[in-house]
């Protein structure tokens, strides 16, 4: 019997005509036993909270915002000869080669911080100095019902920072490590990024990236904040229903 041999071009052309396209891997946390029972207590405790619990609380977090995807390298479908063709080329320029940001910020249901754009990288002391007392602790006093939420990084966990927060009757909600899934903040950081990428012109430097940022930051309706935030207690369940293994969120 004669079975013919079929090229992986064929087998790309094949899937891009179905709508289908190369992705990179998603990145997960590597989660150990104790991440997964600590993890386990605190989606059964909070799966009760209502609707009502979560809009009392800020979901903070930062993240790093790159002027190229990752390290670069794209994944793309294409036919015989089409090397460089428009669809398969990323012009070097575009987003100004190469560059990141990193930034804070806080989202509840019905209100957002600034975003603060840090210079270097976070440590305790920039996290206490820059970000908790012109920005958390005000916006904390302004609404006194409102409970922080930041994650175990060693800049959030020091032992400084706890005794700030202690002292300026800062309310923290305790929180599991590399626990992601259960943050809406981290969709909203997907969304900013989609944002700033589909500009009709796109960041070319780090200081263009800042203001886009920024920009887009203010942008985001408070609305799809708070869909995000009335998410929180199906991530529980879903964290439950996974095993407390990886979960769509």
């Amino acid at each position: 019997m004669h079975y013919p041999s079929i090229s992986a071009q064929t087998v790309h052309n094949r899937l891009r005509q179905a709508g289908l396209r190369t992705c990179r891997p998603a990145v997960r946390h590597v989660l150990t036993r104790h991440h997964r029972q600590q993890c386990r207590l605190w989606a059964q405790t909070h799966r009760r909270w209502t609707r009502q619990d979560w809009q009392k609380v800020l979901f903070t977090d930062d993240s790093r915002f790159c002027l190229t995807r990752g390290d670069g390298r794209i994944c793309v479908y294409r036919r015989r000869n089409e090397h460089y063709t428009e669809a398969c080329t990323l012009e070097r320029d575009r987003f100004g080669g190469g560059g990141s940001f990193m930034v804070w910020g806080g989202v509840s249901q019905y209100h957002r911080t600034e975003l603060v754009l840090i210079v270097g990288n976070l440590n305790a002391v920039r996290y206490r100095e820059n970000i908790l007392l012109p920005h958390v602790v005000p916006f904390l006093h302004a609404h006194p019902d409102m409970t922080l939420q930041h994650d175990s990084a060693t800049s959030h966990t020091a032992r400084s920072v706890h005794d700030f927060l202690q002292d300026r009757n800062v309310s923290v909600l305790p929180w599991p490590a590399n626990s992601p899934d259960l943050n809406p903040i981290e969709h909203v950081w997907d969304l900013l990024d989609r944002r700033v990428r589909a500009r009709a012109i796109p960041p070319r430097n780090v200081r263009e990236l800042a203001g886009a940022l920024v920009e887009e930051w203010g942008n985001i309706s408070q609305q799809e904040l708070a869909n995000l935030v009335k998410s929180t207690r199906s991530r529980c369940t879903a964290v439950l229903n996974a095993a407390v293994g990886h979960t769509r969120y």
